[in-house]
């Protein structure tokens, strides 16, 4: 049995994004979000590796954007999951709105807040 690792709620969440290391750009498609990090879609012409420093910027339908620095934490066949390393506070607004209004569970927020504060 495999023991869930995970201190953050992953939110699904479809929506256009931007990757970019190593001085290069790459459209991508978020599919989860959490407080901690994402889940994108692996562009075909990159090949991360664990470790390497990132930024994804996701799009919201207001058109507002999160934008996050981050680290490849892993690579599993067309999917790519990141760790957040760093996020301006108008972001983590955002961030905290979308993951609000889908975990309906307000003492979990808060939980989850709390960690992030660590």
């Amino acid at each position: 049995m495999i023991r869930e690792r995970r201190r953050f709620t992953r939110i699904p969440f479809r929506a256009p994004g931007t990757l970019e290391t190593g001085g290069e750009r790459w459209s991508t498609r978020v599919l989860d979000l959490s407080l901690n990090g994402a889940l994108v879609a692996r562009p075909e012409t990159l090949d991360p590796v664990p470790g390497t420093p990132c930024r994804l910027e996701v799009v919201l339908e207001d058109g507002s954007r999160i934008r996050m620095d981050a680290e490849v934490a892993h690579v599993e066949g067309g999917r790519v999951g990141l760790r957040r390393t760093h996020i301006d506070i108008e972001s983590v607004t955002h961030l905290r709105r979308l993951v609000e209004l889908n975990l309906g569970d307000p003492a979990l927020l808060e939980r989850e807040l709390h960690e992030l504060g660590e």
